[in-house]
């Protein structure tokens, strides 16, 4: 029986078995699923990944335990090269090809998604969003897009998006595709027809739950199945090795339940 797993831990596992040796990954800011997921590839099936971050613009081929007052360990302490931003974005990523993982605060049936504002007027929204930093630059042409959401509700899942920052499979693209995959904390998904196909659904939770939860009719893949359980060694190095911390956790909990991790994350690497 496999050894007793948390959501956050099936979502980085989730996101670990997208990945395939030989990979170049980009990680953007504040992502712990992602990049334990990332580390997580690595130390199983995909030792030869290389990790490109927006934290301190780097090019990375070791990792290291994920932190917060000490996360530039991880991307400034072991790059093999930095370059600005600006460079990243319009020079690296689109020539490099990378994989990358964004967070949607709203995500559309084709795709399209937006981390800009919630609301019609832009100059006064209902809620200004952290922005859109190159997700408008590198979704124009990517084909190695992927898409993850902590917490699946009709919030974020919509018939149709307040602003536009990510492109999906809409026919205005010239160059690339829309999201490959998108994993939530109910199931996993793709876009193989151009619309939101669901492809396993967690232990737990059952199609009809997710189609409630979600603001527009999903494709449903014919093959669909509950998603397979984490192994016990995927547990231990997430765990002991990846985020002994629980830094990932930040990205589920809200409230002060997020609040108190976070000092007890920033007590344990002495940064208070």
């Amino acid at each position: 029986m496999s050894t007793a797993y948390t959501v956050d831990e099936l979502i980085s596992v989730c996101i670990s078995r997208q990945i395939q040796d030989g990979d170049l990954l980009a990680q953007g800011l504040a992502t712990p699923l992602v990049v334990a997921g990332y580390i997580l590839a690595s130390k199983t099936h995909a030792p030869n990944v290389a990790y490109g971050s927006a934290i301190g613009q780097g090019i990375c081929f070791e990792s290291a335990p994920l932190g917060v007052a000490t996360i530039e360990a991880l991307w400034l302490g072991k790059s093999v090269m930095n370059v600005g931003f600006v460079s990243a974005v319009a020079d690296v990523l689109p020539s490099l090809h990378m994989k990358e993982y964004f967070r949607p605060a709203q995500v559309d049936r084709v795709g399209n998604f937006n981390n800009v504002a919630f609301g019609e007027d832009y100059t006064h929204p209902r809620m200004r969003l952290p922005g859109t930093g190159g997700i408008p630059d590198v979704t124009v042409f990517s084909d190695q897009i992927y898409l993850y959401v902590p917490r699946h509700s009709r919030v974020t899942f919509v018939e149709k998006l307040d602003f536009i920052s990510g492109l999906g499979h809409t026919a205005e693209r010239g160059r690339g595709q829309g999201a490959r995959y998108l994993i939530s904390d109910l199931g996993q998904f793709d876009w193989a027809n151009g619309r939101m196909r669901m492809l396993t659904y967690h232990p737990g939770e059952s199609i009809e739950r997710i189609q409630k939860k979600t603001g527009f009719e999903l494709e449903i893949a014919p093959d669909i199945h509950e998603t397979p359980l984490p192994t016990d060694e995927e547990i231990r190095l997430l765990r002991e090795e990846i985020d002994p911390l629980g830094v990932r956790k930040l990205e589920i909990l809200g409230g002060t339940a997020r609040r108190d991790l976070l000092r007890d994350i920033l007590a344990a690497e002495n940064a208070l």
